[in-house]
């Protein structure tokens, strides 16, 4: 018998058990409020928004009908020439891809370009998988559909919320992620790119894109 072993028994018959209780008592039922700094019953969208703007990140909460005027408006403001976009139902929904060609944007799917091609886009449009309310992340799944370079290579990301993409924290996200599995790759995303490896200066970009912004749909 070890130490610890032996201390146990002694506290066991000091306190009168002989053998193990019959039935394992239930642990309490707490709230979720105290056992979350983030629950269901506030505004997911209005969180996010909140704590990714405090990332550095652009959001903009918009309605179906004009989410594709306020996303060309934004591409010409960053001056962007060329875009690139994921193969999404929703992107396709929203017919994403006919209305930049019309704005004057070169555009092309993410299944009609090479993996080398992507570095030659200023700017890609995707959909998420999941957006984080606690932390402001937006997460995204690679796929078929979705290249994990999309996220990453081009210097603007603009990303398309809709209000059923919210989960209210990473509890809620890692038990998804452990039901559902994460693909061969899994991003999350807060804010545009940041490095501070010089002299501990911040510099974003270096590693990622100078910009995102995510669109809400209302």
């Amino acid at each position: 018998m070890s130490y610890s072993e032996s201390v146990l028994e002694r506290v066991s018959k000091s306190l009168g058990r002989t053998a193990p209780p019959a039935t394992v008592p239930a642990p309490p039922v707490i709230d979720e409020p105290i056992t979350r700094l983030v629950h269901t019953d506030i505004g997911l969208p209005e969180l996010f928004a909140k704590r990714a703007e405090a990332l550095k990140m652009y959001v903009s909460q918009v309605y179906l009908e004009e989410v594709l005027e306020k996303l060309i408006e934004f591409l010409k403001e960053k001056g962007v020439k060329s875009v690139v976009l994921s193969d999404s139902e929703l992107l396709a929904k929203l017919n994403v891809k006919q209305a930049l060609i019309i704005a004057g944007f070169v555009t092309k799917s993410w299944s009609e370009i090479s993996l080398d091609a992507a570095y030659d886009f200023d700017a890609a449009v995707t959909d998420v998988w999941r957006a984080v309310a606690e932390t402001g992340s937006l997460v995204l799944r690679s796929s078929k559909e979705h290249g994990r370079v999309l996220s990453l290579v081009p210097f603007v990301h603009c990303a398309i919320v809709e209000p059923k993409n919210f989960l209210p924290d990473m509890v809620d996200l890692f038990e998804l992620l452990t039901k559902e599995g994460s693909g061969s790759s899994t991003v999350m995303i807060s804010g545009p790119s940041k490095t501070a490896d010089i002299e501990m200066n911040v510099v974003t970009g270096v590693h990622g894109p100078n910009v995102v912004h995510t669109f809400i749909l209302k």
